[in-house]
């Protein structure tokens, strides 16, 4: 192999690794980060080529270096790693607000859900505060998130059963529901999920996001780049919740 190929191949197994073993940690907010431990050149070279962004300790993937990685992971058929090769991230469709409703009574106790009718209100009206994946073999929603958008600082249960409280021009987001079916969960879907909903929310100019969880699930959500404020305000579904906030 000439030293060109070399120094190519080491780029683009490099980027690769960095990709594959990405996490979150509270000093990155929610931003995926990766530690140093790779040739200086080859990282130097990655970061003139805008793919990743260096930092003292740890670096950092730009959208266009997680692109470049997912397409590598497929050229050297390790797709199964890939979450983009299965599934498609965007914006809820008007029809498949019922499929949203049935995910969510698998994925939350009756007294927890929300409604079918709450559903398909929440996505007429602020469909853009969703983000579903879908399963690119089947055509279905693997998943979700969905919020609404408000100027208010603190959970309250109305958010999750009145929706005329979302302000498209709120500076926060509420989280009402992170539903990820059984099947599909240990892939790291849920992750993905938050991670492209926060960056998108970011983009838009919010401030802080919200969501309330069980207290088992406190330790996730830190890994997500949540703080974990005490307990909420709400108590939705006769619960105790901790209320979490991961400012932007």
């Amino acid at each position: 192999m000439d030293k060109k190929r070399y120094e190519e191949t080491l780029e683009e197994l490099t980027l690769m690794l960095m990709y594959l073993t990405r996490f979150q940690d509270d000093d990155s907010k929610f931003q995926e980060i990766s530690w140093k431990g790779y040739p200086f050149a080859t990282m130097n070279q990655l970061e003139e080529a805008d793919q990743i962004i260096q930092f003292r300790k740890y670096v950092q993937l730009t959208e266009e270096g997680r692109n470049r990685a997912r397409a590598l992971l497929a050229k050297y058929q390790l797709a199964d790693f890939d979450l983009y090769e299965k599934f498609e991230f965007r914006n809820i469709h008007p029809d498949e607000a019922e499929q949203a409703s049935e995910i969510e009574q698998i994925c939350f106790p009756p007294e927890q859900a929300c409604s079918k009718e709450m559903m398909r209100m929440r996505v007429e009206k602020a469909s853009e505060l969703f983000l579903v994946a879908v399963d690119k073999k089947t055509g279905q929603l693997a998943g979700f998130l969905n919020g609404l958008s408000t100027d208010e600082c603190s959970f309250r249960d109305e958010f999750f059963t009145d929706v005329s409280l979302h302000d498209p021009n709120g500076k926060n987001i509420m989280l009402l529901g992170l539903d990820v079916l059984p099947e599909y969960r240990r892939q790291g879907l849920a992750r993905e999920l938050m991670s492209v909903y926060l960056r998108r929310e970011q983009n838009k100019g919010r401030q802080v996001v919200l969501l309330t969880c069980l207290a088992p699930k406190v330790k996730m959500y830190k890994k997500m780049g949540f703080c974990d404020m005490g307990i909420a305000n709400s108590s939705w579904g006769q619960t105790q919740w901790h209320e979490m906030h991961c400012f932007l």
